[in-house]
Formats: C-alpha cells, structure tokens, sequence
C-alpha cells in the first residue's frame, strides 16, 4: 500500500507531523523531491525539529527511511542532520539512499547566491539551497548521480568538462572567483565516503516492497502551489511536488499509489516571492504569525517571517485537485482560537468578475480576493481528542472549508505534538 502526504499551498502546511504520525503504521518512508531548502518541523517525545532532508519517519524505528532518485541529495546537509537528531537522544534512524539520486554541488549553492544578488530586486525569493541551479544541471544533464562518485576516473572528466562551462559563468556573468578542478574532486572523494554506508539501488528496493505489500509513504516538499507546471509560475521551486511525481522520484508504478493525503492549513501562509491573493499585513498579519505554527510562523529553513494570509477556498480546491486528493488533513486549527470572526477567501475578483477557479499568473496577481466571514469559537481546542467536543463554530469552520474543497477532512491537527490529532 502506497500513500504520499502532500501539501495543497505554498508549502509549511504542516506534513512534517503528519508524516511523523503516519509512519507509527509505515513500512518506509521516501523524500521523493526537493532537497534542504524547506523543513519539516516535528514536534515529538524527543523535543522538537525541523528536518530538511531526513524523512518525517525517522524517529520510528521501525521505518526504514529513503531519500529517493527524486531529490536533491545535499550529502553535508544528510550527514549532519542524522548526527544531530542522535546527539539530541533519538536512536540512528535507519536511512537508505538511492544510487540514482543527484549530488547538490558546493557551486550550486553558489550560483544560486550569485543569481539572486545579479537579479537584486527581481530575484525570486530563493533560500540560497541551491535548488534551481541544481535542477537546471540535472535536465541538461551535467550533473552528479550518487553512483559516479564512486568511478573516480570518470569523476575526474566529467568534473574537468563541467568547470569549463561553469568558470565561464564565473568570470563573464558574475565576475566571481573560478572553481578549482582538484579541489572539487576532493570534496567528492569525502563525499563518496559519507555517503557510502547509505548507498542502495533504490529500484530493487521499491519493487520488492510494493510486492511484498509493505506500507509506503511518500513525503513530498513544499505544496501546489510551487510546482513549476501548476504553482504560481514562475515564483515556484524547481522539483514537481505534485503527489503524481512520487512515483518518479521514489521508483514506484504509478497504480500503486492508492491513497493522497494532501495537508491544509486552517490559514494560509508563504515564504518567498509571488502571487498571495489573500494575504493580510500590519498588525493583523503579526498576530496570526505569532499564534500560528509551533512558536510562530517562521520559515524553518531562513527563519523568515512567513507572509500570513486568510484562509483561501480557490487556492486550496485548486491545489487538492492537481494533487488528486483523496481526503485532506487540516492542521494548525488551534491557531485561529483568538478571533471573534474569521475571514475566508471564497472567490477572486479579476477585472471586475468573480472567479472560484485558480487562474494563471498573470490573471493571478490582478485578483482581490472576496471575503466571507464565519464566526470564530473563541476558545482553546488544544487537548481535545474527539471531533464532537470541538465548539460548534469550530466545526462549522472545518465543513464550510470541506463542502469548499470538495474533499472529505479526515484528519484534524489541533496542536504542535503528534497526540494533538483529531481522526474524523
């Protein structure tokens, strides 16, 4: 049984726990793209931790947990946050690692610093990860499988032929200092020892899982909207976060995805550039950011404030379906417990019409969004553990959201601690 957990927005809808609740049932659990440039926060028995690249599974020892051919393999990144989670008292997580996942360069983090510094105020809000440049070598195939760091001759070539165009770039583009040749055969020679003990052929893997019908979750980065076909275009990541990918990035037939489990927010928020039709300011937005989250909206990667914004019913629909949802886990609820009213966004006006259809760009950043108010429930949800204790205008809350999105809420996370869950 395959099932990816997924997220409908922006991203930081809070799949981290829910990964982390999941996994108690799983087998294995696959990253099956993206790479260190979001975390997954988790609250757990062992403290709290905002994971990048291990999987949400990895305080279960009975996972095994794969970062799969999809993903962005930061190998100093994987290294240290396994020793970090032990120091901190959680037994080594079991992790394998696909010998077909790419290798992010120490130049690619480079590039992507220097890339948004040459476009200053047009720049796309990157983390400074990597990403991008990363993805842009792997389709134009010049970049680093895990298996060629182990093939030192081959390494050495393609090393040389790769530099060439790169220190081009370097000097005429970016005017920046050139890369040095030894030097970054080096660097993968330490990493093909870090990595080693990790390394499997992740294909062989995956088939004799789903043969034997073990319990797969897929755990996909990000949300909707910043996939780069169907996200806000082009202020989205480089990698698909679409459930539909998990099949590619973790080695898995298509068909034997049988369950999608995308995560919402009870209200929205973003880090980085682009289109937020339903974003809020001021002081408004400082008081949804300090009670959101656990300890405050922040990106658990830059630790930028999170831009804050009602609840939207068109993005969210929108993201659900091109997720192919099968029910939805609606989390951070307990954050809106201090508001008399609550404003969700049910439409989008652009040029003077209504739309409850997500629309491309550049209609998207020409659209005001349109309001309805529900009431608020005025009081603390955390604690309760049954959906028929919630206040009553909390779950109106959740079946107005619901009838909105046209997919069955399941799940309901009403707290930062994996036990602060509500099964529907």
């Amino acid at each position: 049984m395959v099932k990816a957990v997924v997220g409908a927005c922006w991203g930081d809808e809070g799949k981290g726990k829910i990964t982390d609740m999941l996994a108690a049932d799983a087998d294995i659990v696959v990253r099956f793209q993206g790479g260190a440039n979001a975390g997954h926060t988790i609250v757990n028995d062992y403290g709290k931790f905002a994971l990048h690249l291990l999987p949400s599974g990895s305080f279960n020892q009975n996972v095994t947990n794969m970062i799969g051919n999809g993903v962005a393999l930061d190998i100093e990144q994987l290294v240290n946050e396994i020793e970090e989670v032990v120091s901190k008292g959680v037994p080594r997580p079991n992790i394998v690692v696909s010998e077909r996942a790419q290798v992010l360069m120490p130049y690619h983090k480079l590039f992507d610093t220097y890339e948004e510094e040459r476009l200053s105020d047009r720049q796309f809000g990157s983390t400074k990860s990597g990403i991008a440049p990363f993805f842009s070598d792997k389709f134009a195939k010049i970049g680093f499988q895990v298996w060629e760091l182990f093939e030192e001759d081959r390494l050495k070539e393609k090393i040389n032929n790769v530099l060439e165009v790169k220190n081009l770039m370097l000097e005429h583009v970016y005017h920046k200092p050139l890369l040095d040749a030894n030097e970054l055969f080096a660097t993968c020679k330490r990493y093909a020892e870090m990595i080693k003990p990790y390394v499997i052929d992740s294909v062989k893997f995956m088939h004799d899982a789903v043969k034997s019908g073990k319990t797969i979750l897929l755990e996909g980065q990000l949300g909707s909207l910043k996939d780069p076909d169907f996200g806000i275009y082009p202020m989205t990541t480089s990698s698909s976060t679409l459930a539909g990918y998990g099949a590619i990035g973790a080695g898995v037939p298509p068909y034997e995805i049988k369950e999608i489990i995308t995560v919402v927010k009870a209200y929205s928020s973003a880090v980085g550039a682009g289109a937020f039709v339903s974003e809020i300011f001021g002081e408004e937005a400082d008081e949804l950011r300090r009670r959101g989250g656990d300890g405050g909206e922040y990106g658990a990667t830059t630790g930028r404030p999170r831009r804050m914004g009602w609840f939207d019913c068109v993005a969210s629909r929108y993201g659900c379906r091109v997720q192919g949802a099968t029910s939805v886990a609606f989390t951070v609820l307990d954050a809106l417990g201090y508001l008399d009213e609550i404003p969700v966004c049910v439409g989008y006006e652009i040029d003077g019409e209504v739309t409850k259809d997500f629309p491309t760009t550049g209609k998207l950043e020409k659209a005001k969004p349109v309001l309805k108010v529900l009431p608020g429930w005025k009081s603390d949800i955390r604690g309760i553990t049954k959906y028929d204790d919630l206040p009553e205008n909390c779950r109106n809350y959740i079946e107005f959201i619901e009838n909105e999105l046209e997919v069955p809420i399941k799940i309901v996370s009403n707290g930062p601690a994996r036990q602060d869950i509500i099964l529907r």
